[in-house]
């Protein structure tokens, strides 16, 4: 294409060549960029890199980044639409700004790259996991810039679509996106997690059907193998103690919640948890799961004269059952211990009564209690592992709570106050609160509380039995 210069009157035009389209692109590509791009790529990175609870995978890191730098792209972008509508372009305003801005901005990400590296590794070293070297933060920059790109590009390809139709079609797209979430997606999801339930029964090659009529699941048990669902067969089918007792009742093992529990009192009955000197409750998490490492822990405890009993309330993952469907758990808890109180005070040889639970079993465990004198005269001793914001009864209870557990410490009220660490057990380097970083960090924290290895993050040992207390 030629562009058409001027000329003085009475002298005739001419066409000049305009430059390339790639030249344009280059010299583009040359410019620093906008102030408000710079600051948004600037600051993201910065409170990504902040200082955080546990050790981070490079996906992790690259995922944090991307989000947060989006989202201050899109703050970015309303910034300067409102600016521009009062007259007013920093860019314009100030040209010049552009380069010591990036200039700036550059040496702020290189200083808080150092800092996360010195801060991660030391992490690292406390958890004696491996440490990281500064290719890790070369494989965060690639995933990040990925997603921010992915994003950006889906972002700006709807408002280009929307621009091309027009707003009401627009309006019929998302009202039909709405209708097809409501009507197909949530289905399939349904469907989904039924097919997982249903996977929950089936077979497991990695595990035996227990040989000791100490254990639910036997040949002598009342409660069948298969109905006892994955975790609960991986709970009984752990390592034999001469006289301890694993009772376990998985959802399929009976079709509510009364029947459930009193196929539990039955199957205690049979084998001979009540003749134990000591019985404890154990509270599953949302999926069923009990911790191998507690109740290790706890058949140590006592010498294997204990008897140890479960009941499955759900099978979908716990973060789900403690956002949706956390009074199933409390209910099931407070069933199943109330049955067993009341099965203890009719015998004439009374086992010591303990309960147990870690994370969500944990706080379904200390709803089963009115409150604090409740808890203290109804149970010898309580433990409550990883327990989720700290709240729990403590009277009578032992509290395992690591220091770089963000499950412990996470609560809305991070935006503004500072974690209450009391009681919590010092197991790595704890960051200086700041706020709003202190909750973007915990929050990023909670995707992987279950990485490190026992005694760190939302994993504990199998001091969650041998901590227990007494009467």
């Amino acid at each position: 294409m030629s562009t058409i210069v001027a000329r003085p009157e009475g002298r005739r035009a001419r066409l000049v060549p305009r430059p390339p389209t790639t030249h344009r692109a280059f010299r583009r590509f040359r410019t620093p960029p906008r102030i408000g791009t710079t600051l948004a790529i600037t600051l993201g990175t910065a409170v990504s890199l902040s200082p955080g609870l546990l050790p981070r995978t490079a996906t992790a890191q690259a995922i944090l980044t991307a989000l947060l730098v989006t989202m201050l792209f899109a703050a970015a972008g309303v910034l300067r639409a409102l600016t521009r509508r009062r007259g007013f372009d920093i860019n314009r305003e100030l040209p010049g700004a552009r380069t010591p801005v990036a200039l700036t901005g550059t040496l702020v990400v290189i200083a808080c790259l150092v800092r996360a590296q010195q801060w991660q590794n030391a992490l690292r070293t406390a958890m004696d996991v491996p440490t990281i070297s500064f290719g890790h933060w070369s494989r965060c920059a690639a995933g990040a810039a990925l997603i921010v790109l992915i994003l950006v590009g889906t972002v700006r390809g709807l408002r280009w679509c929307a621009g091309r139709i027009g707003r009401r079609r627009s309006a019929g797209l998302v009202l039909a996106a709405a209708l097809a979430t409501q009507f197909v997606l949530l289905p399939t999801a349904l469907d989904r997690n039924r097919s997982v339930a249903a996977a929950d029964t089936g077979p497991d090659s990695t595990l035996t059907q227990p040989l000791s009529m100490t254990r639910s699941g036997s040949a002598a048990s009342v409660v069948g193998w298969e109905s006892l669902g994955a975790e609960g067969r991986k709970f009984v089918a752990g390592t034999v103690t001469s006289r301890a007792v694993r009772a376990y009742v998985g959802l399929d093992s009976a079709p509510d919640l009364q029947s459930r529990v009193a196929l539990a009192i039955r199957e205690l009955e049979r084998s001979g948890g009540f003749e134990r000197a000591n019985l404890v409750v154990t509270v599953p998490t949302g999926s069923g799961w009990i911790d191998s490492h507690a109740a290790d822990g706890l058949e140590r405890r006592f010498g294997g004269d204990v008897a140890l009993v479960g009941l499955q309330y759900s099978a979908a993952p716990s973060w789900a059952t403690f956002l949706f469907g956390r009074r199933s758990a409390e209910d099931s808890a407070r069933a199943l211990f109330t049955a067993v109180e009341r099965r203890i005070a009719a015998l004439a040889h009374k086992p010591r009564l303990y309960v147990y639970g870690q994370s969500l079993g944990a706080t379904a465990g200390s709803a089963i209690f009115a409150d604090e004198a409740d808890q203290r005269s109804r149970v010898c001793a309580a433990l409550w592992a990883g327990p989720p914001a700290g709240r729990v009864h403590r009277a009578g209870a032992t509290i395992l709570a690591n220091s770089s557990d963000p499950v412990v410490q996470w609560t809305p009220e991070l935006l503004w106050r500072a974690p209450d660490l009391t009681g919590t057990r010092p197991d790595a380097p704890h960051p200086r609160w700041l706020p709003v970083l202190g909750f973007v960090q915990t929050t990023a924290d909670l995707l992987t509380a279950l990485g490190p290895p026992p005694g760190h993050g939302h994993r504990y040992g199998t001091d969650q039995g041998t901590a227990l207390g007494s009467c």
